[in-house]
């Protein structure tokens, strides 16, 4: 069993690992200028898939910054639904999980 200290850690490395990740993809998407319409064309697939991958990671922020408020006023661990805890094999697989197993069926 893990205790809320070092799930706040995971979640403040898996933070800044995604912050880091979002501030390489937008450097990425901005950096593209070709001129010749082969390469334009690549670019923007390559874009798309960056975006897609941006917009993930900037769920799963979100879902880490709503963890750590829950921590902050010492809700985490506890259903957002229900008001079940959640158990601490669920939090270990996926620590800012706002739902039980079963509400999050």
């Amino acid at each position: 069993m893990k205790g809320q200290d070092i799930r706040r850690r995971e979640l403040e490395t898996r933070r800044d690992v995604l912050t880091a990740r979002l501030g390489t993809i937008e450097d990425e998407l901005d950096s593209h200028q070709s001129k010749d319409w082969d390469d334009l064309a690549t670019e923007r697939e390559s874009d798309e898939v960056l975006e897609g991958l941006g917009l993930s990671s900037q769920q799963e922020l979100r879902m880490i910054e709503a963890a750590l408020a829950r921590m902050d006023a010492g809700e985490y661990g506890a259903c957002t639904k229900c008001g079940a805890d959640i158990s601490e094999e669920r939090l270990d697989v996926v620590p800012f999980t706002p739902f039980c197993r079963d509400c999050a069926a």
